[in-house]
């Protein structure tokens, strides 16, 4: 039986710790894949809220019904489990020590590391003069650890702590992006260690080949498709009065709230998926009820496929695009994946919207420039399949002649 479950993205460096820290102690915990969207709908569902208030990740659920969130809390209950560890310090002095480095790492690097690479990833607005400030406040923080490593094998004591395996999961994402081959040649007992400690054997059971970035990732602005140029708008006859123009009826919030109620309730469908298996219940569910006349099924597949890199970095695109579509969650359903390895992967996905077309769902962000729509044919089997494959995420597809096994996804609800 699982000690508990942890809610977490398994490329988090949060969500790493914890599991590595339960690996060292061979405690099982189940992994539930929950977005780092507080604004999600289950991060704001009152099963998620009762467990985190904040509606963040990570949080654990125990088996005994206990709950805890932040990352520090759980990682030091996770590991005190075993009475007999090592890896919360020998004296007091060590375990103060510890909790030191847990802050420091969770509180100033990450913080810093996060501004310098999410804005590269797409993830958060790209300003340059704030990304280069970020950069170099990420690397001052950062020197703080090669000084205290040139001295000393490990963080605290003569073996490896926690204070080790949280350090390192919270940086895994910047030297897969940031921490580049330069930078690792110029900090090489900060580089030494961070070997060190993920070639552990618990911590490459969670993560078996953490990457390493070549050179500093650049920043790739969203690819626009050219658009006509508009009609000039006709000359008002001159004899118009502005009094007399009659007032503009009231826009809607929404394009698509127009369409008004329809008979299929976007909220059903989304609790079907969540709660039933997508297979044998849910997706027989969907086509019984579901209303061509009031929706309408889209292949959304990545444009630039042959640009991508990391898998990680290929799910994270995938969360950023999904995030800034918020504001159409009353009116869309779907899913999108990355199938393959790292740098041999693609992103293909499928939705439904309401209505017969994909702009006024899509348009609200600024990322649909980068992906192609292909309407899709419900009574056409090939299409119902591949609606299924898509939002069940458990096959693979093949491009090209080629299998790529499906590595990770996103499902907006």
């Amino acid at each position: 039986m699982a000690f508990g479950k942890l809610y977490g993205q398994p490329d988090n460096g949060r969500t790493i710790s914890i599991l590595v820290a339960a690996k060292h102690n061979d405690l099982d915990l189940e992994l539930v894949k929950t977005e780092a969207n507080s604004a999600a709908e289950f991060n704001t569902s009152a099963e998620y809220t009762k467990i985190n208030p904040t509606g963040k990740i990570p949080a654990f659920e125990g088996a005994n019904g206990f709950t805890l969130s932040e990352a520090i809390a759980i990682a030091v209950y996770v590991t005190s489990q075993n009475e007999k560890t090592t890896l919360l310090g020998k004296t007091k002095q060590d375990y103060a020590s510890i909790l030191r480095w847990l802050s420091f790492v969770n509180a100033e690097v990450l913080p810093k590391f996060g501004a310098w690479y999410r804005p590269l990833m797409g993830f958060e607005p790209y300003n340059k003069k704030t990304t280069d400030e970020a950069a170099k406040s990420a690397l001052k923080v950062i020197s703080t650890l090669e000084t205290h490593l040139t001295a000393n094998t490990f963080l605290v004591g003569e073996r490896i702590t926690l204070a080790d395996i949280f350090a390192a999961s919270l940086l895994t994402r910047a030297f897969a992006t940031v921490l580049d081959k330069t930078w690792r040649e110029a900090n090489p007992a900060t580089t030494r260690w961070y070997n060190t400690i993920i070639n552990q054997e618990a911590f490459k059971a969670v993560v078996p080949a953490p990457q390493f970035a070549e050179e500093v990732i650049k920043y790739v602005a969203p690819k626009k498709e050219p658009k006509p140029k508009a009609a000039a708008p006709a000359a008002a006859p001159a004899a118009a009065a502005t009094e007399d123009a009659p007032a503009e009826a009231p826009k809607a919030k929404h394009p698509l709230e127009a369409l008004g109620k329809p008979t299929l309730i976007l909220d059903d469908w989304k609790r079907k998926f969540s709660n039933e298996d997508p297979r044998t219940v849910a997706m027989p569910w969907f086509w019984e009820h579901f209303k061509p006349d009031e929706y309408s099924l889209w292949k959304v597949n990545y444009k630039y496929n042959n640009e991508l890199k990391l898998t990680f970095m290929a799910n994270n695109l995938i969360g950023g695009f999904q995030t800034r579509l918020e504001a159409s969650r009353k009116y869309l359903f779907g899913a999108q994946s990355v199938y393959g390895e790292n740098y041999d992967c693609v992103v293909y996905g499928a939705y439904m919207t309401r209505g017969q077309e994909w702009e006024p769902a899509f348009t609200v962000g600024p990322d649909f420039e980068g992906y192609e729509f292909t309407k899709l044919d419900p009574s056409n089997e090939a299409d119902r399949k591949l609606v299924e494959d898509m939002w069940s995420q458990d096959v693979p597809v093949t491009v090209d002649g080629k299998v790529k096994e499906w590595a990770d996804g996103h499902v907006f609800k």
